[in-house]
């Protein structure tokens, strides 16, 4: 079998991992348009603050590409998809051919049309390592930091460059921090907290345009900055199935094998798909890491002739801003049972139906794996002690069979 990969990130390193556990011997190509080792992404915020370094952002150990046997293109990027002749198109003009091929090219930032914004001279997204790169080479102790988005993006980006500018404004077309994934209670503990580490937010109001360094507000203030940051969204990447004939709704549509619609031997994974969201009971972009891989696994089995499905996603965000601890799942539509704590501690329960949907955790995130599970398994509250755990997960609600399950026993 030949297989090819385009992308080289989680869900790609999923794919080939997949393939091995059925497949020890077929050569795999994979095609990336970066210079890198495989890397993880959510890293590149900690590279800027100091707590990290490239080498061990690598996603896997040095050798993986010669333990998986399988050959690593760097700097190519895929022009389009023969699926009539089962190939690939690069854009240096060379052909590579494949029996089974996947379709890992993540999302690309979304950069607003705004006035003037090309006058801009220091201005960057916040995606790749190489973005993180040129950002830490263009910030100093005075410098003054505009980012436009205040998402997940946006507020890792602040993150890693707190200590190293002068100073940094956010800006925000919603009314709150964080808006696709916290509560408005839960979004205001949060930028409090952001608040004490200097970080300034001008919120409900966005950029009409630009002046070199000069940003006039809808609402009518003018900010003068050093460096601009767009962190405002991405966008699934999903041209060449586009192109090919393939099904693209909001992303990539695949089936539950990772298969994409209308495109025989052709797979998917990871942010350039959607994912049928179980929590939402609806197809939804899911751009997160876990999902990726679980994706692209799920691929590279099929592809390799085994079978798996790809059938209890949910979105789901384990992340940190300055210390404060937060992790949120599901969807949040149902009943709510809200308890607060000291020091900044949240918790929200979204039920419906007799199942649980979606949490936020905020400060004590232990044993959130425990919530996780009961709603990727659907598993009817009736069946377990729920007021046990509302305010203390731990295994003991589950029954001597299921905790044993949960723990890799029978």
């Amino acid at each position: 079998m030949n297989y090819v990969i385009i992308g080289n990130s989680t869900a790609a390193i999923g794919c080939i991992e997949g393939i091995r556990q059925i497949d020890k011997t077929g050569l795999i190509t994979v095609i990336s348009r970066e210079k890198y080792h495989t890397y993880s992404r959510p890293l590149i915020s900690y590279l800027l603050s100091g707590k990290t370094d490239e080498e061990r952002m690598k996603y896997r150990p040095n050798n993986f590409y010669q333990e998986m046997n399988c050959k690593l293109l760097t700097e190519k990027t895929v022009e389009k998809i023969l699926s009539d002749e089962k190939k690939v198109l690069l854009e240096d003009g060379s052909v590579l051919s494949y029996d089974k091929l996947l379709v890992a090219t993540g999302s690309n930032p979304f950069v607003p049309p705004i006035q003037g914004l090309e006058s801009v001279e220091n201005r960057f997204t916040f995606m790749s390592l190489d973005d993180a790169l040129a950002i830490q080479k263009a910030i100093t102790q005075s410098t003054r930091v505009l980012i436009l988005g205040a998402g997940l993006i946006g507020l890792k980006c602040a993150e890693g460059i707190a200590e190293k500018a002068g100073h940094i404004t956010l800006v925000d077309l919603a009314d709150r921090i964080l808006p696709s994934i916290l509560d408005e209670e839960s979004s205001a503990i949060v930028q409090a907290h952001l608040e004490k580490q200097q970080l300034e937010f001008i919120l409900a109001d966005s950029v009409q345009a630009f002046d070199a360094n000069s940003a006039v507000l809808t609402g009518g203030k003018k900010y003068k900055f050093d460096v601009l940051i767009v962190a405002v969204g991405v966008k699934p990447n999903t041209k060449l199935i586009a192109e090919a004939g393939g099904e693209v709704q909001k992303g990539i549509v695949t089936d539950e094998y990772c298969r994409c619609t209308l495109l025989p031997d052709i797979y998917a994974a990871g942010d350039c798909t959607e994912s049928y969201d179980i929590s939402a009971d609806e197809a939804r972009v899911l751009a997160l890491l876990p999902n990726a891989y679980m994706q692209g696994e799920c691929a590279g089995i099929n592809m390799a002739g085994g079978e798996k499905l790809y059938t209890k996603a949910i979105p789901m965000n384990a992340t940190s801003f300055f210390g404060l601890h937060i992790i949120t799942a599901g969807s949040y539509m149902g009943s709510e049972y809200v308890s607060k704590g000291e020091n900044s501690s949240y918790k929200k329960l979204v039920t419906r139906e007799g199942l649980l949907k979606g949490y936020i955790l905020i400060g004590d995130v232990a044993r959130a794996g425990i919530y996780t599970a009961l709603i990727k398994e659907k598993k009817p509250l009736t069946s377990i002690d729920f007021e046990l755990i509302k305010d203390k997960p731990q295994l003991m609600a589950f029954s001597r069979v299921e905790r044993e399950k949960m723990l890799g026993g029978r």
